[in-house]
């Protein structure tokens, strides 16, 4: 099925090839024609199926129906007020085809599908190729999402290293700083060892000592959680690396107390002596405002994870920014294989969008997209690629794709652990939380609006022009 006339772009130029009909694909595929630029859109669906899909509609919602807050006190609501922005076409879909849901975008994902692939199909500078594609190009965008077909993986692979794509996505819960009471976690690493920069002192790790009832509880509670079913194409055949910690558990009552809890090399300040075991948290960016439970990759559901994790000492008022999981998940190692702006080094006109670069989210995969399609019509026209500054949530997604440590780096969704510290904000704002995100929120769509103006980025129509 094709549509469109893909010959002779307004701007002149090769036909950019985007090789994804979901919802990142869609976003960058409009967002470059829109700019003037032909583009084929490439989706193997129908002639090759996947396990998550039911349609061979373009756009189509696998999972959850919703895209997550509208309020820009929600780190969710903040970046779609960004994407609003900058013109997306992902967005204005979902705005049509919403049902109610209170404060979060819910849609008929029927209806959204539809939207949006009536609009690709109507645009006279876009032309959707169906079939598997199992080459990169040089010129386009690349935006497969978790279920990238093998052939391509494989191109993927040989051309950015075999250690650059993850099949298996193993996610411990990220929490905020800010939340773990310091009075009861406190900072080392095992036999002093294992420091960081800036760190050296006191440990990279904050850890959460338990004595032995503590453990029990813990693991008493672990064990009868309710655990998330999954889909039938989110299964996974477990091995040692992406065991759940429940699984663990479930192996015997010390399994984790030798395992990822061991307590050895450790010493609690509060009483001089080795706990009986202790939960690591790693710090997952470079300002130390969000932290990882090393070794807790699990598939509680989150209200589970929330209750059970919350009886961890130390973590009994943890804001969760990111939760656990384990599924299945092609996604790049973008720190240590892409580029800033998210395109393969050495190819400045290849750029890689959606979940496969690391993004977690309807909004996140969109995003990106977006944002792809811009750069990718700036090279074309002989300009720079851009990124929004890290003050905004879009930026500051991007940042933590590029500075993530390459060794631990594990998909991340939008969250407000991922923005700079607010300055000279009065110490009443900084106290109220929701005070304190309209600030954040303020911030970033200002500075979004100076970074439009200095870069030249405008929003294009959600309609196709002639």
């Amino acid at each position: 099925m094709t549509a469109g006339r893909a010959e002779g772009g307004d701007a002149g130029g090769p036909v950019v090839r985007v090789v994804g009909g979901g919802l990142a694909g869609c976003e960058a595929a409009w967002q470059v024609a829109q700019r003037g630029h032909a583009v084929a859109l490439h989706e193997m669906r129908p002639e090759r199926g996947t396990p998550a899909h039911r349609t061979d509609r373009l756009a189509e919602l696998v999972c959850s129906n919703t895209f997550k807050s509208t309020e820009v006190v929600n780190a969710h609501g903040l970046l779609k007020a960004e994407m609003r922005r900058l013109g997306s076409l992902v967005l204005q879909a979902a705005d049509e085809a919403r049902v109610p849901g209170g404060t979060a975008l819910t849609v008929d994902r029927d209806l959204f599908a539809e939207g949006v692939q009536r609009r690709i199909l109507a645009h006279p500078r876009i032309t959707v190729a169906r079939g598997e594609v199992a080459a990169l190009p040089e010129v386009g965008i690349v935006a497969t999402g978790p279920l990238t077909s093998q052939a391509l993986a494989a191109a993927l692979q040989a051309r950015l290293g075999v250690e650059a794509l993850a099949f298996y996505d193993a996610i411990a819960p990220v929490v905020a700083a800010e939340s773990v009471d310091l009075a009861v976690a406190f900072r080392a690493s095992r036999w002093g060892k294992e420091t960081m920069e800036g760190a050296a002192a006191e440990g990279a790790y904050l850890n959460c000592p338990m004595g032995r009832d503590e453990y029990e509880a813990f693991i008493d509670a672990l064990v009868a959680a309710d655990q998330f079913t999954a889909h039938d194409f989110d299964a996974v055949p477990y091995f040692e690396g992406c065991m759940p910690v429940e699984e663990m558990a479930r192996r015997g009552r010390d399994t984790l107390r030798f395992g990822p809890m061991k307590p050895v090399g450790l010493r609690d300040p509060r009483t001089g002596r080795a706990p009986w075991a202790v939960v690591q948290l790693r710090q997952e960016d470079r300002a130390g405002r969000m932290w990882n439970l090393v070794g807790f990759q699990t598939r509680l559901r989150i209200p589970e994870q929330q209750r059970v994790f919350r009886l961890i000492p130390g973590l009994a008022g943890a804001e969760f920014l990111r939760f656990g999981s384990i599924h299945r998940n092609s996604y790049v190692n973008a720190p240590a294989t892409l580029s800033p702006a998210l395109t393969v080094r050495e190819a400045p006109a290849l750029f890689v969008a959606g979940q496969l670069t690391g993004v977690e989210g309807y909004t996140e995969s969109s995003a990106t997209g977006l944002m792809a399609g811009i750069n990718c019509v700036r090279v074309l026209e002989g300009r720079d690629a851009v990124v929004p500054p890290p003050t905004t949530m879009l930026g500051a997604l991007y940042r933590y794709l590029r500075e993530a440590d390459p060794a631990h780096f594990q998909p991340m969704n939008a969250n407000f652990g991922l923005l700079d510290e607010l300055e000279g904000v009065p110490t009443a704002v900084m106290r109220d939380k929701v005070r304190k995100r309209e600030a954040y929120a303020t911030r970033a769509l200002d500075a979004l609006a100076g970074w439009q103006r200095d870069v030249g980025v405008e929003p294009v129509g959600v309609e196709a022009a002639s």
